[in-house]
């Protein structure tokens, strides 16, 4: 009895491990036919005005773009990932035109996106502006957010991320399923109604982000396969899938001391490049992309 108890932390974290391996395994996954949305689906908030551009990218900095070999933090994701692109902040013509062909395609308008950039001033503005997030959200978790986005700039310490509460993206890795599932989140955001709510229950609620993440990993993968872009789709299964079991991992690592929350992390993310690895393989050799709906379409369904 005494042994049994010495290992049943190790027990029931082998089980979790095991359960969400499996949850691993069934989520992010391509599904046919994908749904273009379109403006009228979507709550919006702030609107930048039409000579803004939707998309900026960054200056050059011969010391900014290589802080992605510098900082620790950009250096483990690589490593976790196996992905020398990631935090890469060189983000070629190729990334921003699949970002912007997406955001076409989806009809997404209100969305910022920012490429390997910093713009202090335009986050906060977005923020206070962003009206489509009640007013307390946005005073709070939405200043909160700002004042990271201030004080640690991804423009170094890098970090690939949407914010809902600026209505913002920011890409620092040269991965293009990677942006599109950043892109995902805006599509998943832009339908919710109570926005804030949502956005909180992502950053406080253990678990829960599972949820937005698995969303987001299937928007993206999807999207690939609607557009028959087979090396695009093989990639997005080899680096979402680890990506999603760094959710995973963290969720449950939170609740294990030193070293079992690194145990874990790691236990959690080799299954998900196994896994992805397995998804790559087994897409088809010849794909043929879904037809897209035309304006009459839209604008037939948006009458009823």
């Amino acid at each position: 009895m005494k042994s049994l108890c010495g290992y049943e932390p190790e027990f029931r974290t082998v089980f979790r491990l095991c359960f969400f391996a499996v949850l691993l395994g069934a989520s992010g996954c391509a599904t046919a036919p994908y749904h273009y949305g379109r403006d009228s689906e979507y709550i919006h908030g702030y609107r930048p005005p039409a000579h803004e551009p939707q998309i900026v990218v960054g200056r050059p900095s011969k010391f900014l773009d290589k802080s992605g070999w510098m900082w620790p933090g950009s250096l483990l994701a690589k490593l976790i990932l196996w992905n020398h692109h990631v935090d890469s902040h060189v983000v070629s013509t190729q990334t921003v035109m699949a970002i912007q062909q997406y955001l076409r395609d989806n009809d997404i308008r209100d969305v910022k996106v920012r490429i390997n950039g910093y713009q202090v001033g335009d986050e906060w503005r977005r923020t206070f502006h962003n009206k489509a997030v009640g007013a307390g959200w946005r005073y709070t978790l939405g200043v909160l957010s700002c004042v990271q986005y201030t004080i640690m700039p991804g423009r170094f310490f890098g970090g690939d991320h949407y914010n809902p509460f600026a209505n913002s993206i920011n890409i620092y890795s040269d991965i293009i399923p990677v942006v599109l599932h950043e892109s995902g989140h805006s599509k998943d955001f832009a339908q919710r109604t109570y926005k804030g709510t949502y956005g909180f229950l992502y950053a406080a609620l253990p678990f829960f982000n599972l949820y937005p993440e698995a969303k987001a990993t299937t928007e993206a993968l999807s999207y690939l396969r609607a557009e028959a872009d087979r090396e695009q789709w093989k990639a997005g299964y080899k680096i979402l899938y680890p990506a999603y079991g760094t959710y995973i991992g963290g969720g449950i690592g939170q609740f294990l001391l030193f070293p079992w929350d690194v145990a874990v992390q790691l236990g959690v993310v080799i299954p998900g490049h196994v896994v992805g690895r397995v998804k790559a393989a087994r897409v088809p050799e010849k794909i043929g992309p879904q037809a897209k709906p035309t304006a009459a379409e839209l604008s037939q369904v948006e009458v009823q």
